[in-house]
């Protein structure tokens, strides 16, 4: 084979590959539906306290974002009494993301502690790739605001809890991970989603549930607990209903406890 025909079939499969790429982070959702809404329990554990501190919800609505069907996806997270006296958490994450489940829009609104923050990435696709603006704002001061253009599906921090719920556990054994990539910042980091085993809770709602363990591993220097910045139990059926999130703070942790469940897909 000559020449310039190498660097012609090499220029073709240059520009096959973010659309080979673009296709790839399409998945087909089976767990979640238009009115899902989940009630929460929090607890706050520092030290060797570990006390109830509010209340928490995640819910789901199929939205018109820019002409399209999307799904909005919103996480609220207040605490309260003693726990919340110790260390304010009052946290909105809101998620936009296509019938795909790709990211489209994400927005964080953080009052923890005495800081204030709020994030916003703004995803598109395109033939070239995939291009996320992203800025924060801390305590008042802008901290960056970018564009970053990768040809890997990336995920936010709500985006990737719909993915997590339609991932495939059949073939994985505990022990086991699936790589996937994630937007910390202005940093596209390695996430690992390990599997961790099965088990049987019993929820604020009084019932018990067969789960999946589930943690991921950031591989960032913001996060300290890099080993499981987050970990949940998901139902080990086809709704994948996250039943406990435990979520790492700069202070302790929030463990997230399903109190109610309404608007199921199955």
């Amino acid at each position: 084979m000559n020449k310039t025909i190498q660097l012609f079939l090499l220029f073709i499969l240059i520009m096959l590959l973010p659309q080979e790429t673009t296709a790839q982070c399409k998945i087909i959702n089976n767990s979640f539906k238009d009115g899902e809404s989940i009630a929460y329990d929090l607890y706050f554990n520092y030290g060797i306290m570990n006390a109830k501190a509010g209340t928490g919800s995640l819910t789901t609505d199929l939205v018109n974002y820019k002409g399209n069907s999307a799904f909005n996806i919103r996480m609220l997270l207040n605490t309260s009494g003693l726990a919340g006296s110790i260390y304010t958490v009052n946290d909105t994450l809101v998620s936009y993301i296509d019938m795909d489940l790709r990211p489209l829009l994400f927005t964080k609104n953080a009052f923890e502690g005495k800081d204030y923050s709020r994030e916003v990435q703004s995803f598109s696709y395109a033939e070239d790739g995939i291009k996320v603006r992203t800025n924060r704002i801390f305590n008042g001061k802008k901290k960056f605001e970018e564009t970053i253009t990768t040809h890997e599906c990336t995920y936010d921090y709500l985006s990737v809890l719909a993915l997590i719920r339609n991932l495939d556990y059949s073939d994985m054994e505990p022990g086991d991970q699936k790589q996937i990539r994630f937007l910390s910042g202005r940093e596209i980091v390695n996430m690992a989603v390990n599997h961790n085993g099965t088990s049987v809770i019993k929820a604020n709602d009084g019932q018990t549930y067969n789960t999946i363990q589930i943690s991921l591993t950031i591989y960032d220097k913001a996060f300290e607990n890099k080993k499981e910045a987050i970990s949940a139990s998901l139902t080990d059926d086809t709704n994948r209903v996250p039943i406990v999130i435990n979520t790492h703070l700069k202070i302790g942790a929030i463990r997230a406890v399903l109190k109610n469940v309404t608007g199921l897909r199955n």
